[in-house]
């Protein structure tokens, strides 16, 4: 049986297919399109979901689409009706594209899917927003039984909720409900400190461990009430996004000292100590959740997902407070991931199907479910083109890699599956040397053209990941922020005048590419049964270097999605301070290739000769 989950018009439209249970294929819409976080009806995606899977034109059963629109709408409607006369000028904006647009959303994805080529599915189904979060947390999970917490902006009307798993039983059990919202409410810090909204969270995160939280105690005290049980109230008077065009209001300014930072504007200390101030509210309030879900369900697992469950400090929090035995987090777990939770929810929930795990083995593949280039096409693109290549045997492919990357130099991997989620775990990476002083600022400008603070993770050998770190063993989808060791730091006295760039290039660990200002670092751990590949890699890094660790960020440049195709990752590659471009068996040296007008030459700048 085909099932099709479809989660689009919002951001990060995507599409999953699921066949008879099992996880086929899934996908981001923005791949394939080339648009960031592409919010449109997800073609190209469910055009690959299908063909990866051979499903014939009239073989889809059933597709899913990962919320309700019309209950979403009435959300919309009731808000405007609560607040008017204010609010007109949204109201006049929004509401023409949901008549036009979005309360259509079943016959848009039935038209994509004649335009493809398939009949119309023979039922289409609606989950609910939230649930289709928790499926997706849930349902591909290790666990037989397990609390399931979901957390994101805003569904039709739910913002956080608490569930519980059982097998093939999901329930949830209590919510939140809008307009009071965590993710709404870090959206809004994520705009006044001058980020965008629905992508900048992730800076907003990043730049935290630069400030003081010394706006903590003025947010508790105006913006909202805490409970014990993690639920909590906005004081929406600070608030722009119920009538507004914009997340916060002059009232919102007043209380942090004047007007949102205009976006590329300087960063000043307010910028920091508000950006640490909120993560600091954000991680009490999961917290406090979390301890909750365990003492309300009784369940010693946790299942994650909703925006903010990528917020990997929080996520790592709970993990060092050994609230629950274990957790897993869904690693799409924002809106694209929506997706598949939507067919499970049908295979699962409405067909009833059964369910077993075994409390060790989750069901997404290490997230590998994208699409892979067979080998004669990417020859055929390379010899095309004209471009020159080496094609060393399987045993010393990954050996010649290793070693370029201890010579100091960046490396593009597009190998195997692409990566479904935010998250570029091996399949579409770019790796560097973690005990390079220079390379994150080489990273960060030279090569990813992104703000210079931004950390980069590291992977790191599953078995080596206690001789980095405190206490996270196994972190497969870099989901999970830990501590550096403290015998591998070199403590650092800052002055708070301190240059941002200058602050950012001191050493502070053996590995200080990937350690971060506050001796932290987001870590994907790599097996070779997730990834072999990678696994060999940083395996031969180890015999030559003695270090099982190094940097990894995903293969795109800042405002563009991550490499899907070989085309995708040359020009990549050519335009950025990669050295060599591995194409699953190819080798691509930047020294070889023809010119390239966009190229320049940046290690001359960052002295990486």
């Amino acid at each position: 049986m085909n099932i099709l989950g479809v989660s689009a018009l919002y951001h990060d439209s995507a599409a999953c297919l699921v066949r008879d249970g099992e996880i086929v294929a899934a996908a981001q819409e923005e791949r394939f399109s080339r648009k960031k976080h592409d919010a449109g009806v997800p073609k190209y995606a469910m055009a690959y979901c299908l063909s990866e899977g051979k499903v014939g034109p009239s073989d889809i059963d059933m597709v899913v689409f990962y919320d309700k629109p019309i209950t979403k709408l009435t959300r919309l409607l009731s808000t405007y009706i609560a607040v008017a006369p204010r609010g007109l000028k949204s109201f006049l904006m929004a509401v023409p594209v949901w008549l036009k647009d979005k309360a259509w959303v079943a016959a848009q994805i039935e038209k994509s899917l004649r335009d493809l080529g398939y009949k119309n599915p023979k039922e289409f189904l609606f989950a609910e927003h939230h649930y289709s979060h928790a499926a997706s947390a849930f349902f591909p999970s290790p666990y037989n039984e397990a609390a399931v917490i979901t957390v994101d902006g805003v569904g039709e009307w739910t913002t956080t909720s608490v569930g519980v798993g059982e097998k093939n039983k999901l329930e949830l059990l209590l919510e939140q409900r809008f307009p009071h919202s965590l993710g709404l409410l870090y959206s809004a810090f994520t705009y006044f400190t001058g980020f965008k909204v629905n992508s900048g969270e992730y800076k907003l995160m990043g730049l935290a461990p630069y400030g003081e939280p010394k706006y903590v105690d003025k947010i508790k005290d105006h913006l909202l009430h805490i409970r014990e049980d993690g639920s909590y109230r906005l004081d929406l008077s600070y608030f722009g996004y119920l009538d507004d065009l914009k997340m916060t209001n002059e009232k919102f300014a007043d209380l942090f000292g004047g007007p949102a930072r205009k976006p590329e504007s300087d960063l000043t200390r307010r910028e920091m100590d508000l950006a640490r101030s909120i993560q600091a509210v954000t991680e009490e309030i999961m917290l406090k959740l979390a301890r909750f879900a365990r003492a309300s369900t009784g369940k010693k697992h946790l299942c994650l997902a909703g925006g903010v469950a990528l917020n990997c400090v929080a996520n790592g929090k709970i993990v060092r407070e050994k609230i629950f035995d274990d957790v897993w987090i869904q690693p799409a777990a924002g809106d694209a991931g929506g997706a598949m939770g939507a067919a499970l929810f049908a295979w699962h929930s409405v067909l009833q199907k059964p369910r077993e795990s075994d409390d060790k083995h989750d069901k997404v593949r290490g997230s590998f479910l994208g699409p892979k280039w067979p080998r004669d096409l990417t020859k055929e693109f390379l010899d095309k083109n004209g471009y020159p290549y080496e094609t060393p045997s399987v045993e010393e492919r990954d050996k010649i890699i290793a070693q370029i990357v201890a010579q100091e130099k960046v490396v593009g991997l597009c190998q195997g599956r692409m990566e479904f989620g935010p998250r570029a775990l091996g399949g579409r990476s770019i790796i560097a040397d973690a005990r390079s002083i220079k390379m994150q600022s080489y990273l960060n400008l030279a090569t990813k053209f992104r703000e210079s603070f931004r950390p980069f993770a590291p992977i790191v050998l599953k078995e080596d990941a206690e001789q980095y770190f405190e206490v996270v063993r196994e972190s497969p989808y870099m989901l999970l922020v830990d501590q550096v060791k403290p015998e591998r730091l070199i403590r650092q006295q800052v002055d708070p005048n301190t240059n941002l760039k200058d602050w950012v290039n001191q050493p502070r660990s053996d590995v200080p590419a990937i350690t971060h200002v506050d001796y932290s670092a987001r870590i994907q751990t790599v097996d070779p049964t997730r990834n072999p590949r990678l696994y060999s890699i940083l395996t031969e890094f180890k015999k030559l270097t003695g270090y099982g660790i190094l940097v990894n960020t995903s293969f795109n440049v800042r405002s563009e999605p991550i490499v899907c195709t070989p085309e995708d990752a040359y020009r990549c590659f050519m335009r950025t301070g990669i050295d060599v471009l591995v194409l699953d068996d190819f080798l691509v040296y930047k020294d070889k290739q023809p010119k390239w007008e966009e190229t320049s030459n940046w290690r001359d700048e960052f002295g990486l000769d």
